[in-house]
């Protein structure tokens, strides 16, 4: 139980580092990454907070992954609705100052990648199961044999010019976002020695397969 508790207390709080990083590039004023070019044409349509349309947009990408067969864990459900709930937060906080000039809107863009590296290699270090969107990443590359760079920046081309006719953001910080991401991925690693590769995740149906087996072992000793 000890454990778990833990591994929630990490996985909570990449949820929030990750919405912390996202604010940081709004806040930034320069452009946002793809998706959440995309949650801010929605909000922007439907009048909602960006969060809420993070939320909304991650309940149809949730599905859109069952849908195509790929497992989803608890940490995947709680990416949906937790990182939403945190931007909105943050944003209502007035936690990240904003900033007009360029060179601090940049290193404050910059500053949330970094912080968005570290949140990933704690929620998904976790091994509760990838974001959403990743999960999409994973599943569409599986069912077309594409290579993952080639589905993801189809992925993420595709959403931004949706959320850009939508009204969401786009400048050089979605460009700066979309280009180094991976960069700051791959150096937040290195630093903290993580192989994403190496993490064993457990997904919703090993809980229901255990819970089922459970429940077959007492209706069993008690024949």
């Amino acid at each position: 139980m000890k454990k778990i508790g833990l591994n929630f207390v990490r996985l909570f709080s990449g949820y929030f580092l990750y919405a912390l990083g996202i604010v940081m590039a709004i806040n930034a004023n320069l452009g946002i990454a793809p998706w959440d070019v995309l949650n801010q044409g929605i909000g922007n349509i439907l009048n909602i907070t960006i969060g809420k349309a993070s939320i909304l947009v991650g309940f149809v990408i949730v599905l859109i992954d069952i849908y195509l067969g790929e497992n989803v864990g608890w940490g995947t459900v709680f990416n949906m609705i937790f990182v939403g709930i945190f931007i909105d937060l943050i944003i209502a906080s007035n936690l990240v100052p904003k900033f007009d000039s360029f060179i601090p809107s940049l290193l404050l863009i910059l500053a949330g990648l970094l912080i968005i590296g570290f949140a990933c290699y704690l929620y998904v270090g976790a091994g509760y199961g990838i974001g959403p969107r990743d999960g999409l990443m994973v599943a569409i590359t599986k069912k077309t044999k594409k290579s993952v760079k080639f589905v993801k920046n189809t992925i993420e081309v595709t959403v931004l010019i949706i959320g850009y006719l939508l009204g969401g953001s786009v400048g050089i910080g979605t460009a700066i976002m979309s280009i180094c991401g991976g960069y700051f991925f791959e150096f937040v690693f290195k630093l903290v020695n993580f192989n994403v590769a190496e993490v064993k995740h457990r997904y919703i149906i090993d809980d229901i397969r255990f819970i089922k087996e459970k429940l077959r072992e007492k209706k069993e000793g008690e024949v």
